[in-house]
């Protein structure tokens, strides 16, 4: 193998890589982390309340927030995501020169690591961490399906968007690696369908009676009680701006993301584009499903895609940050990848050409795109 990296381009993209991310936590770092601070001033004071959790672990620790705990929390959280990642790469493809496009695409993308640095201080990449988590444990026992189960409710206790963000790729994680290779069977059966069951609950016990009912005002006034820099005129009004997240319903997040929609459409080709550009990734995947030696694993791959895809719709039309549901989309999709892989049934699919002056250029350009953002693209 070639380890000289000016020798290598894909080597090379992988240096630039990782300077474009420095570039990107060092433009977070020039940004006030207003809502993602919020969420670690919120806790269950008020009693059971939605996207608390984080918040509440972090009131065991300290009464007062600093700001700089927003960058040290999502930091090591992202840290730990990235290493898990590079972890489970190793376990399915191993680190060879001819898959290193492959981790370049992937690990490379503005739709993963690098748009995680943007949003560091979001929820999204708990759910990240998890399902990778559950791509690295064993997968023999029903064990497997409750450690899923119990993974999912507590990212809906982090943040109830994760039951159409990360939990339906949890639940094809658990068809893949368990139910296809150790067959259905009564006790499974039965586990599979009470911890469905027990997720959907809290789900709708989340996002129906989770909002507070106290008075705004007296949110505001614990909130900012908790703020360390209580001489910080910005951040206080900042969390007085931020403090309807908790008591908006449903009805109004659909009402306020079909009131952007005429601009957020504008955003749809350029979502077009970034997909277009991970082709080479794609056409993998499309490989590994059409290699896999059984009918039935391809015919539920395929069907987990579209679960998976359909959620992330039902997100769409709900919530308007359509910059981190397509990336998380995009995500998701390179788990469950892993996850195929992973079949008894898969069989080596043909390797991405490190020499194809097309993959080359979009190994590059993709390299060289820095995150795709929140709710507008960039």
């Amino acid at each position: 193998m070639n380890f000289r990296v000016w020798e290598n381009p894909w080597r090379l993209m992988l240096v630039v890589n990782a300077a474009v991310m420095v570039g990107v936590l060092l433009y977070k770092f020039a940004l006030q982390p207003y809502v993602p601070y919020l969420h670690l001033l919120v806790d269950y004071h008020f009693g059971f309340s939605k996207r608390a959790l984080i918040g509440a672990i972090v009131s065991l620790f300290t009464a007062k927030v600093p700001v700089w705990l927003v960058y040290a929390l999502g930091g090591t959280v992202w840290l730990m995501t990235a290493a898990l990642f590079v972890r489970l790469f190793r376990r399915t493809f191993g680190f060879v020169h001819k898959q290193l496009p492959l981790f370049v695409l992937m690990v490379g993308s503005p739709f993963f690591l690098k748009n995680f640095l943007y949003t560091l201080g979001h929820f999204d990449i708990y759910g990240c961490a998890a399902a990778i988590c559950l791509l690295l444990a064993p997968a023999r026992s029903v064990a497997f399906v409750l450690c899923a189960a119990l993974a999912s409710m507590v990212l809906i206790l982090i943040h109830h968007v994760h039951f159409l963000m990360y939990v339906p790729t949890i639940i094809v994680i658990v068809v893949l690696r368990y139910y296809l290779v150790q067959g259905v069977t009564t006790q499974n059966a039965i586990a599979g369908t009470v911890a469905v069951l027990a997720i959907g609950f809290l789900f709708v016990a989340t996002q129906f009676w989770g909002t507070l009912t106290v008075p705004a005002a007296e949110f505001v006034a614990h909130a900012q009680s908790r703020v360390a820099d209580a001489t910080s005129e910005d951040m206080l009004r900042h969390v007085h701006a931020f403090a309807y997240i908790w008591y908006q319903p449903l009805s109004q997040e659909v009402r306020d993301t079909w009131e952007r929609m005429p601009s957020n459409l504008l955003g749809v080709p350029v979502f077009t584009l970034l997909i277009c550009l991970h082709a080479p990734l794609w056409w993998y995947f499309e490989d590994s499903i059409r290699l896999l030696a059984s009918d039935r694993d391809r015919r539920v791959v395929v069907a987990a895609i579209i679960l998976v895809s359909a959620a992330y719709l039902v997100m769409f039309a709900m919530i308007f940050d359509y910059s981190r549901w397509i990336s998380n989309w995009a995500v998701c999709l390179f788990l469950i990848l892993h996850a195929v892989k992973m079949l008894p049934s898969s069989k080596n699919a043909p390797v991405i050409s490190a020499n194809d002056p097309t993959t080359l250029a979009f190994g590059w350009i993709v390299t060289l795109i820095p995150r795709v953002g929140i709710v507008r693209p960039f």
